[in-house]
Formats: structure tokens, sequence, C-alpha cells
């Protein structure tokens, strides 16, 4: 975490690189991304541990979930047991407000419905999901509801992308990215 010192006060900044449907690949690019943030969270259908390896935030915090690809059937079978360790919701705190994380496709099946992730997380700051591979933000209404889209070679629908929030205690913002190529 970075402390940045005001004229009275120091104010606490986070940053977090969200990434979801990696689906066994994660793009170099991306990983680099995460290198530089403080958390990383990767919102399921992950596909194999060396992808969540792969993840070097600055703090080593990776927060994943499981997405409904996130199976024994297409894991490979000596990795049931870091698939096993892998919840379905996650939730953690940042100055400012907390983050709650699922993949989404319990909320719609093919689009889950940004008012159904609202009302399983109201008291959250952020709800964030991945399951379609299409990169949203909506921030018209707290909590937020985002997917950072594919981080791998998987329908990424023009390319690889993620998000970046940076939260403080008063205020948040998210930045999102792609890359218009594959790199790998």
């Amino acid at each position: 975490m970075k402390l940045v010192t005001t004229d009275q006060a120091s104010t606490q900044i986070t940053t977090v690189a969200i990434i979801s449907d990696t689906h066994t690949v994660l793009d170099p690019r991306i990983a680099e991304a995460i290198s530089r943030a403080d958390i990383a969270i990767h919102a399921g259908d992950i596909g194999d541990a060396s992808v969540l390896s792969a993840m070097r935030p600055k703090t080593g915090r990776v927060i994943a979930v499981s997405g409904n690809n996130d199976h024994p059937l297409f894991w490979p079978v000596d990795q049931t047991e870091v698939l096993e360790s892998i919840p379905k919701v996650a939730r953690f705190e940042l100055p400012g407000g907390s983050v709650a994380i699922e993949h989404g496709h319990r909320h719609g099946s093919k689009s889950p419905h940004h008012q159904s992730l609202r009302e399983a997380y109201p008291d959250a700051k952020l709800v964030v999901y991945g399951h379609t591979h299409h990169q949203v933000i909506d921030d018209v209404s707290i909590p937020w509801v985002v997917n950072p889209g594919a981080a791998g070679t998987t329908r990424t629908h023009g390319g690889p992308c993620y998000l970046l929030l940076t939260a403080a205690e008063h205020d948040w913002q998210i930045e999102s990215f792609q890359f218009d190529d594959f790199a790998l």
C-alpha cells in the first residue's frame, strides 16, 4: 500500500488490478500491469493454478473466486486442491468501502443483471463480476457494478482487458484498459 502525505494528514491509497475469464491463459501485458498494483482480483473462470501464480501484485495479495468453468472436469487433475480452495464469493475492505466479488453467472445466465448483483451486496461500494467477457463499468448508483472483460485469449472482443481501481477513503476511480492484439 502507498502512503501519500498531504499538508495536514495522511491518505491511504490502494490500487487494485481487476481481471476475469482467463480460461488458462493470462496475457503477459496484464500480468505486468498486475505487478504494479497493490492487490489483484480474479473474478472467475481461471482455468489453471498457473494463472493465479502469474498474478503478482506488490503486496502478494490475490483474491479470486471460481466461475462456472472452474470445475474439476476442466482443471488439471493435480490441481484439485487449489480449485477446491477457491470460494464462489469473496469480500474485502478497502479505504472508503468494501468490494464483493463473484463470477456473476447466478444472476442471469448470459448477462448478469446489475440490479440483482446490487441487491445481493447492498452494503458494498463495488461489485465485481465476470462471465460475459465484456468490459463494463456501471457507476450510476452504489454499489458500482463492474466487469473487467477477458484477460486471456478466449472471447476477448477486441483484445485482452482489465480494470484498475484506485481507492482512497473519499475517492474511488476506475480506469479501463484493453490491448488490441495478443502478445502470446
